[in-house]
């Protein structure tokens, strides 16, 4: 990959990771500096219904994993930014052969070509 077109890609990647950045940050904090009653917005004194305590609960994590979903994203794209200082940028890092132009337009934190990240998916993750 020549100069000019390891400089699109790293602008691309500088404004998906400031996209996301953004995003998280305002998840970040909308869920977790409202206490419940602000995120309900009750002003009574009463106690909260334990479904709408539940539901309030579920949207928050459901949230947070959005968020935490997001910065693995965002790991993906600075490790491409360091390849592309490394002049890696580009190549799979399975088969080590070049990823097509077109998939990198799409996800250009792609680490592998679409041959080896279909066996990637299709391998079980051990966790």
């Amino acid at each position: 990959m020549n100069k000019k077109e390891a400089e699109i890609y790293k602008k691309l990647l500088l404004k998906e990771r400031g996209e996301i950045l953004s995003g998280v940050d305002r998840i970040t904090e909308e869920m977790l500096k409202k206490s419940q009653r602000d995120a309900s917005g009750d002003l009574s004194g009463y106690t909260f219904h334990m479904a709408d305590v539940a539901t309030d609960n579920y949207d928050r994590d459901f949230s947070l994993g959005i968020a935490d979903a997001e910065r693995e994203t965002l790991i993906k794209i600075d490790e491409a930014l360091k390849r592309i200082m490394d002049k890696n940028y580009g190549n799979c890092l399975s088969c080590e052969k070049s990823i097509a132009k077109k998939r990198l337009k799409a996800v250009p934190h792609a680490e592998y070509c679409k041959k080896c990240q279909e066996k990637e998916e299709s391998q079980p993750k051990v966790e």
